[in-house]
């Protein structure tokens, strides 16, 4: 698994660190089952509007796209943005929406 992959908890405590090294941090959220050219653009535009790019993944239990959803599970799905060079962290949502990790997190943008 990629080092990029953090749990929400190493997450928080890395970005507490970087905030206080005046780090800004910018934060994506989705389910990200099949990538896209229009993800990966939407990633690199994010990643210039701070210094750290963090994306949260929607967990499998919470998908609801339909049957056979999600194509990929959410462990290849995180595997996949943290390959993107864009990408600094990637980490498992717990909830069904990204609100609480917001919270959590509080990346700048």
């Amino acid at each position: 698994m990629s080092k990029k992959i953090k749990s929400l908890t190493e997450l928080e405590q890395l970005l507490q660190m970087a905030r206080e090294a005046g780090q800004r941090i910018v934060h994506c959220h989705g389910v990200f089952d099949l990538l896209h050219p229009g993800h990966v653009l939407h990633f690199k535009e994010a990643r210039k509007q701070g210094d750290l790019l963090v994306v949260t993944v929607t967990p499998d239990e919470f998908v609801r796209k339909g049957p056979g959803r999600p194509v990929f599970n959410q462990r290849l799905r995180l595997e996949t943005i943290a390959a993107l060079e864009d990408v600094d962290y990637a980490a498992l949502n717990e909830w069904p929406t990204a609100v609480e990790t917001i919270q959590r997190l509080q990346p700048h943008v």
